[in-house]
C-alpha cells in the first residue's frame, strides 16, 4: 500500500454495499483490533478499519502527535469514500471516538449533506470536564493499560513485545493528554453512543451528554463490561451499529448485500 491507501486497512468488501464502517482504534491500538468484528456484521456492510502510522505495516513512518492532525489525514481518504448511495459510518473507540468526532465534523463542514452516520465507544463527550490524569511515564501507561483491561498480561510481562508497542502507547496517549476539544461543537449527523457500564473512565452521564454533541438523532446503549466492554460483546456491538444504520437510512443494508 501507498499513499493515502495505507491508512485504510480492508476487513471486508461486498458486491453492492449500502453502508461502510470505518473503524478508528484506541489508544495503541491497531486496524487489525476490529477483524473480529466482521464475522458478526450483516451483510450489505463494507467494513475498514484506520490503520494509524507506527503500528504492524507502518511501523516505520513518524507518528502523527495529535487527534487533530490524525483527523486532519483522514478526511481526504473519507471524502473519496463518500457516496450518496453508501453513507459512512465512523465509529471510534476511546482515543478513536475523539478521532471520528473530529474527522466528521471536519468532512461535514467541507462537503455537507455527505451522508455520515457517527459512532463513538468508550469515551466521555467533549463538554465534560477532565478529571482525570493521563499516564505520562512508562509504568504509568503501563498500568493503566492493566487497570482498564487493554492489553494481555503476557505483553505487559514481555519485554520485548512491550518495547515492540510502548512508542505507539506513548505517542497516542501523549496526543490524548494534549487534545482540547471544542465542548459547543456540534454535528449535524446521527449519533450513536455505546458505554461499558463498569467504565472506569465514562460515567452514564459522561456517555449520555453526547447528545448535546449532535443536533439529528441520538442513541445511547450501554453493554455489562469495563472500557474494553466491545471485546468481549462484539456480536452485540455488530448487531448494535447495523440496527443503528438501518434505521437511520429507512432500510436493511443487509437485502442489498451479496
Amino acid at each position: 500500500m501507498t499513499g493515502q491507501d495505507r491508512w485504510i486497512r480492508e476487513l471486508r468488501r461486498v458486491g453492492r454495499p449500502a453502508a461502510h464502517v470505518v473503524f478508528c482504534p484506541h489508544a495503541g491500538g491497531a486496524a487489525s483490533f476490529f477483524a473480529p468484528f466482521t464475522r458478526h456484521f450483516p451483510a450489505g456492510f463494507d467494513l475498514s478499519g484506520v490503520q494509524y502510522p507506527g503500528r504492524q505495516e507502518r511501523l516505520d513512518e513518524p507518528f502523527v502527535p495529535t487527534v487533530e492532525g490524525l483527523a486532519d489525514h483522514l478526511v481526504p481518504i473519507l471524502r473519496r469514500f463518500a457516496n450518496p448511495a453508501v453513507p459512512l459510518v465512523l465509529f471510534g473507540h476511546s482515543m478513536g471516538a475523539s478521532v471520528a468526532f473530529e474527522a466528521a465534523l471536519r468532512l461535514t463542514a467541507e462537503e455537507p449533506g455527505t451522508p455520515c452516520l457517527v459512532v463513538v465507544s468508550g469515551r466521555a463527550a467533549p463538554s465534560v470536564p477532565r478529571t482525570h490524569r493521563y499516564a505520562g511515564t512508562d509504568r504509568e501507561i503501563l498500568d493503566d493499560l492493566a487497570q482498564l483491561g487493554g492489553t494481555q498480561a503476557e505483553f505487559l510481562r514481555d519485554p520485548e513485545l512491550r518495547d515492540l508497542f510502548l512508542p505507539a502507547l506513548r505517542n497516542d496517549y501523549g496526543a490524548v493528554a494534549r487534545y482540547r476539544p471544542t465542548g459547543e461543537a456540534v454535528l449535524d449527523t446521527p449519533l450513536l453512543c455505546l458505554t461499558g457500564e463498569r467504565d472506569p473512565r465514562v460515567s452514564a452521564e459522561a456517555a449520555a451528554a453526547w447528545k448535546n454533541h449532535t443536533s439529528a438523532e441520538f442513541r445511547l446503549e450501554s453493554f455489562p463490561g469495563g472500557h474494553f466492554y466491545l471485546a468481549a460483546h462484539r456480536e452485540a456491538v455488530a448487531r448494535a451499529v447495523a440496527d443503528w444504520a438501518e434505521s437511520s437510512r429507512g432500510g436493511p443494508p443487509s437485502a442489498a448485500g451479496t
